[in-house]
């Protein structure tokens, strides 16, 4: 496959779990992700080693936090194809509702992506972090 397409086709699949997320479509947000996907989060103290462990945690911060996603837009996006493996890497806007109310966050993410079987692609392996610059500047956010 060319390079140019695999970087079309893993921005659309970037772009539709982000959908997923930004919507709080939850099922659909953890179906992006293969089962084995693993995921470092500032907010979370251990790496989480699966989507179930993920999923469970996201779980609980609905049902003790009343964490919902309201939200959320990505902006400066890169795709690096390597293989059947590929990097997505952005800065992410996410405006979200917890029992002490709204807050936005600017964070950076890096979520890795891979060719399965069918040609599509899968996240196995997502990293998240508070962006040092706060809110953006000058950076021009993708909507679709």
């Amino acid at each position: 496959m060319n390079e140019s397409r695999t970087i079309a086709d893993v921005r659309k699949a970037a772009n539709e779990l982000l959908a997923a997320f930004g919507a709080h479509r939850t099922d659909d947000y953890f179906e992006a992700f293969g089962p084995e996907a693993t995921f470092i989060f500032s907010s979370c103290p251990e790496m989480l080693n699966s989507r179930a462990e993920y999923r469970a945690r996201w779980d609980r911060l609905m049902r003790e936090d009343g964490f919902r996603v309201l939200g959320c837009v990505s902006a400066n996006q890169l795709v690096q194809p390597l293989g059947d493996t590929a990097i997505f890497t952005h800065s992410l806007e996410t405006r979200q509702q917890t029992n002490s109310g709204e807050e936005t966050v600017f964070e950076r993410e890096t979520i890795v992506f891979s060719r399965q079987a069918d040609g599509g692609w899968l996240a196995v392996h997502q990293h998240l972090s508070p962006d040092p610059n706060g809110e953006w500047n000058g950076i021009i956010p993708v909507r679709e």
